[in-house]
């Protein structure tokens, strides 16, 4: 059995954290989220409530986990890639929240955007700096802004 590791630095509400699973200085947990087995969570990043994370998972430095998304096993996600769950953002406003599926064995490159509400397929690839505003289906690579279809994987 292999223990977690949260650097002190770190502000982990949640007690759902699986085994061998690292979490880095300055990152923030709320009490909600759930994060599997064996994740590597690097510095700077947020993981709100409504969030899961399966195992296998590493999240690079500067990613925020909005509510509504969903992280299946074997996934990474490179520096500073952005999420959005609101279409039509205001402040002090109720909004209706767009759940965001990374399916297994995705890959999300460096500094992309996803908007809400989006899947990515199984093993899928999002090339680094694009915005996603459709579904990536599995086994395929998009990119560019806005990220388009390039070849099957």
């Amino acid at each position: 059995m292999k223990d977690k590791f949260i650097h002190p630095l770190a502000d982990v509400k949640t007690v759902k954290i699986g085994e061998g699973t690292y979490i880095w200085q300055f990152v923030v947990v709320l009490d909600r989220a759930e994060i599997g087995n064996n994740c590597n969570i690097n510095c700077h990043c947020f993981i709100e409530n409504d969030v899961i994370i399966g195992n296998n998972v590493t999240v690079k430095s500067g990613v925020y986990l909005w509510d509504g998304i969903t992280i299946e096993d074997n996934v990474q996600i490179g520096p500073n890639v952005t999420f959005t769950n609101d279409k039509y953002p205001r402040a002090k406003k109720q909004f209706v929240l767009q759940e965001t599926f990374i399916k297994k064995g995705a890959s999300i490159g460096a500094a992309c955007t996803i908007l809400g509400g989006l899947t990515i397929g199984e093993n899928a690839m999002i090339g680094a700096g694009s915005v996603l505003t459709k579904n990536g289906p599995a086994n395929q690579l998009w990119y560019g802004n806005p990220a388009k279809f390039i070849k099957e994987l």
